[in-house]
């Protein structure tokens, strides 16, 4: 889901006006599921002790087909090993303690499975 604008505005993270035209006149609107991947970075240092364990990961902008950028994971390749610019992917949802995590999927492991 992202919030969608009377002016025609799309965005993530929510908020409770639009960023163009400062209007509460939005509503919420469902993604597709689909996106490219914009750009990424892969941390082999944790700069914070919660990260420890999860060494390697990555950090990736993710441009839904909508138009919509929202920074994400990408799972499957924590070292970032096959990634490549303007690469499909696919929603994943995945849960991490009491919350919901939307990160991402490369399209082309979604079709191998």
């Amino acid at each position: 889901m992202y919030q969608h604008c009377a002016c025609g505005q799309s965005w993530l993270p929510p908020r409770f006006e639009c960023p163009q035209c400062l209007r509460s006149a939005w509503s919420w609107r469902e993604a597709s599921g689909t996106a490219r991947l914009v750009s990424w970075v892969v941390y082999n240092v944790a700069y914070d002790e919660a990260f420890k364990n999860k060494l390697p990961y990555n950090v990736a902008i993710v441009e839904l087909d909508e138009g919509v950028r929202l920074i994400s994971n990408i799972v499957g390749t924590p070292d970032g090993d096959g990634l490549v610019a303007d690469m499909r992917l696919a929603l994943v949802l995945e849960r991490e303690g009491d919350h919901v995590m939307a990160r991402f999927k490369r399209a082309e492991d979604l079709e191998m499975s």
